[in-house]
């Protein structure tokens, strides 16, 4: 995720900013643009930019008065609400203000997946191949997954202990609603990238063959527990389970390591021979996670990087920033998922 400039004062601002701290100037983030632009009021709820004289006049998001979301619609959109919370299909009873908090939270997280999936250039309505558009529903009372384009996403994953006692129950690594929200998309490029494509046969090569009985497996591996070699294959050992929750959990790391590799980028903080360096190690030439560099050039980055952070998190007491073990095998079927995004760019 990359850090950006007020307009105004030059101060350093950020992705969730509706303010800056240093001259009080209103911020958004603008969609169309993949930055966050600073604002001058023109009356009314609008908005336009600083220094921009008429130009286009904006709006912030209907969400945004429930203090969910920043992003911005232009003032002649015919809808109130922006690129990100159009995707909602369902949110829950927002009398309830636990809901608003929780709400927030998966908001939070689904703006860092659709600014991902933006700057990929990925769709995020399949009508262009027959498929489903992309949409949410965030539910009480409800099962975290994937149908037909629908990502449902339980209201109690917003809640930091009960995601807690729900990874133990599952003996996971990790656990954090935007890591749902990156698996549960994968499922989703599945069916725009994979299902019925050039790509399926490399698929079902790395992968295995998702044909395989989807409740039978799942029943299977929470009743039996993952084999005992999983971790010479695949990412987690969740990924074990079924060829569509490999794709998903190699999906989701795939998507964990651009954002974070773009964020160091940006902090120009690479790992080198065990430690940080810092300056011009990042300056050397421009580096563009979404777009431009090789997955070697990633991985290669990658690795060194999250044995320095865990080693940080130790330091302070916490648990490792990425606790996962990349096997070969598993770094082959994410140069597969680089690949087929960087296809689906030049599309």
């Amino acid at each position: 995720m990359k850090t950006f400039k007020c307009g105004a004062c030059g101060s350093t601002v950020y992705f969730e900013n509706v303010q800056c701290l240093r001259c009080g100037h209103a911020l958004g983030f603008r969609p169309d643009k993949l930055e966050i632009r600073t604002l001058v009021s023109s009356g009314d709820g609008l908005y336009r930019e600083y220094k921009k004289g008429a130009g286009v006049r904006l709006r912030y998001c209907a969400n945004e008065v429930h203090g969910v979301c920043n992003w911005l619609v232009r003032a002649d959109s015919q809808s109130q609400f922006c690129s990100a919370c159009e995707l909602n299909r369902t949110i829950p009873n927002l009398a309830d203000p636990a809901n608003v908090l929780a709400w927030g939270v998966f908001e939070r997280a689904k703006k860092r997946l659709a600014y991902s999936l933006l700057r990929l250039g990925l769709p995020l309505d399949g009508a262009v191949v027959g498929k489903a558009p992309l949409t949410f529903d965030f539910l009480n009372d409800a099962l975290t997954g994937h149908l037909d384009g629908v990502i449902t996403i339980a209201v109690g994953e917003a809640d930091a202990v009960e995601r807690e006692r729900q990874r133990q129950a599952m003996a996971e690594a990790y656990r954090s609603m935007l890591g749902h929200l990156r698996h549960e998309s994968g499922h989703y490029y599945w069916m725009l990238l994979i299902d019925g494509t050039n790509n399926i046969d490399r698929f079902r090569a790395l992968f295995g063959d998702e044909r395989e009985d989807y409740v039978a497996a799942l029943e299977r591996h929470h009743a039996l527990g993952p084999p005992a070699d999983w971790s010479l294959r695949h990412v987690s050992a969740y990924a074990s389970s079924h060829p569509w929750e490999d794709w998903a959990e190699t999906w989701a790391h795939y998507l964990h390591m651009i954002d974070a590799l773009d964020t160091a980028a940006v902090h120009r903080l690479e790992p080198r021979l065990g430690r940080f360096s810092s300056g011009n190690a990042w300056g050397l030439r421009p580096f563009d996670v979404y777009r431009s560099e090789s997955f070697d050039a990633l991985i290669k980055r990658w690795v060194p990087l999250t044995l320095a952070l865990n080693d940080i998190n130790r330091s302070m007491g916490h648990a490792d920033f990425y606790p996962f073990v990349i096997p070969d095998v598993a770094a082959t079927k994410l140069a597969f998922v680089h690949r087929v995004i960087r296809e689906a760019m030049s599309q």
